[in-house]
């Protein structure tokens, strides 16, 4: 064999099964690391000269167990949207969503979050896939918005709180403002407004391959490649934002906003939201806050605009989109939602 032959003989790579062995290897890996995270979170903020309960404890705690949580799903779902766009480039999703598809793409996507129990930290690795794939940004704020705000888990504690028909008008109004509001957003052609290695990323087929000729291994390798650029963007990011939405869950000023909330003044649903927008909670958190101060008073459509603020609009989900969207458009997205917020707390003021 001679040299100019040697020096053309492709380079040794991995036999293919051992790239499916290792994603499944990988999968059994990050499952068992999910289901060790309250545990985990526990026995770590244990070793903490705090006491459990104490404000500093839940902040902890929080942190605990909100920043792996968060890395593990933008790690698994960034990955699967890599795979999955190498059989869908950023074009072709797109031209799969236009027109008529379009517009059934605002409601399915605001019911994929109503089934999804994330809260709004939590639903930012979707929504950073979504748009890396070229899903309609439109569409993707549907999702952003549904999830957190009308999940499955705040809808079941609302239920158990005020009864089934409050928590029957408060999905359809979450459900309406979501799709509503990723409607009304297409429409103003936001896309510019992406932070400008999105729009790149957007650009052409996966990794500026031919996606047809692509073996399972290469899309292996193409899902892989965007957990590093993407990861690599945003960790330090979501670490910031956590660690602000922790401080706040563990120090949250209920005294405060019950003296704010507790009456029926026209400017206490907007005061509720502005309120509201700087916490981070889940949900499950934001249930017991809601019982206090609708038992010391506080009229029922301004404490749900404080509860939708709370889980849908929350600072530190604004941190950690920033490395996703830029200023303008964040701006415009809380506005948007907002209006529906304040719209919904007036609402439900003037009829219950």
């Amino acid at each position: 064999m001679t040299t100019e032959t040697q020096d053309m003989k492709p380079p040794q790579t991995h036999p293919d099964w051992h790239w499916y062995a290792g994603v499944v290897a990988a999968g059994a890996v990050w499952l068992m690391l999910y289901r060790q995270l309250i545990p985990f979170s526990e026995w770590a903020t244990g070793l903490f000269p705090v006491a459990r309960h104490s404000h500093s404890g839940e902040a902890i705690a929080f942190f605990l167990y909100d920043v792996p949580k968060v890395l593990l799903l933008l790690t698994l779902i960034v990955f699967v949207t890599g795979v999955l766009r190498s059989w869908f480039s950023p074009e072709k999703t797109r031209a799969i969503l236009s027109g008529r598809r379009e517009i059934m793409g605002y409601p399915l996507a605001a019911a994929l979050g109503v089934l999804t129990p994330f809260c709004s930290c939590s639903s930012v690795p979707l929504f950073i896939g979504f748009v890396s794939a070229g899903v309609p940004l439109g569409v993707t704020f549907s999702f952003l918005i549904a999830g957190p705000m009308v999940g499955p888990v705040g809808l079941g504690l609302l239920f158990g709180l005020v009864g089934w028909k409050i928590a029957l008008i408060y999905l359809v109004f979450g459900f309406s403002i979501a799709t509503v509001s990723g409607w009304v957003m297409s429409k103003m052609k936001l896309e510019r407004y992406l932070q400008d290695w999105v729009r790149e990323m957007n650009a052409g087929p996966a990794m500026g391959l031919d996606e047809e000729r692509l073996t399972l291994v290469d899309r292996i390798k193409i899902g892989i490649e965007q957990v590093r650029e993407i990861l690599s963007r945003v960790w330090v990011w979501v670490v910031l934002g956590i660690a602000i939405g922790a401080l706040i869950h563990g120090y949250v000023p209920e005294a405060m906003m019950l003296k704010i909330m507790g009456g029926e003044a026209w400017w206490s649903v907007p005061a509720a939201v502005v309120v509201g927008v700087p916490m981070y909670t889940n949900a499950a958190g934001a249930i017991p806050i809601v019982e206090a101060l609708l038992g010391k008073g506080a009229a029922l459509g301004t404490t749900l605009a404080f509860m939708m603020s709370v889980i849908a609009l929350s600072l530190p989900e604004m941190i950690i989109l920033k490395q996703v969207l830029k200023l303008r458009l964040i701006g415009i997205f809380i506005a948007v939602v907002a209006s529906g917020i304040l719209a919904t707390g007036f609402l439900f003021n003037a009829i219950l």
